[in-house]
């Protein structure tokens, strides 16, 4: 997938609406981390990515061959910088709400897998009556959500 553009006004035009939506897209998702309501993510998660992946190839062809935007007018490729450090900032914020809900995710694993094993667990003892804790691999192996 990529952009076709007419001319480096077009490209550049293209490339702020590009960056404004996944900017959107990425403060909504946000939004829904921070209310800890994940679930409402997965409705707009396709659209997300394919933003992303456009955005990043388009962003690649741009930093590889400058000559694609260097002839739109100033006040247009000025437009695409304040575009992307808005895109950027909301991206930062992004990555630290999913690092916070995958933290979150994670520590409730442990603690149901701690609760399961210790259910499981079958009280034997061993030698000299000291209880043994019960083996809670199958349970715990993979700790990451």
């Amino acid at each position: 997938m990529a952009l076709f553009a007419d001319d480096a006004e077009d490209r550049v035009s293209q490339l702020i609406a590009l960056t404004e939506r996944l900017t959107e897209r990425l403060a909504q998702e946000t939004r829904a981390f921070e209310n800890r309501r994940p679930q409402d993510v997965l409705p707009g998660l396709e659209e997300t990515q394919k933003l992303a992946n456009l955005y990043r190839h388009e962003s690649a062809r741009v930093k590889a061959d400058r000559s694609l935007i260097e002839a739109a007018d100033l006040k247009q490729r000025i437009a695409l910088m304040q575009a992307t450090e808005a895109f950027e900032a909301v991206l930062a914020r992004h990555a630290r709400a999913v690092e916070a809900a995958r933290t979150v995710s994670e520590g409730l694993v442990r603690t149901i897998a701690a609760e399961v094993a210790e259910v499981r667990s079958p009280g034997s003892y061993g030698a000299g009556g000291q209880a043994q804790s019960g083996d809670a691999r199958a349970v715990t192996l993979n700790q990451k959500a």
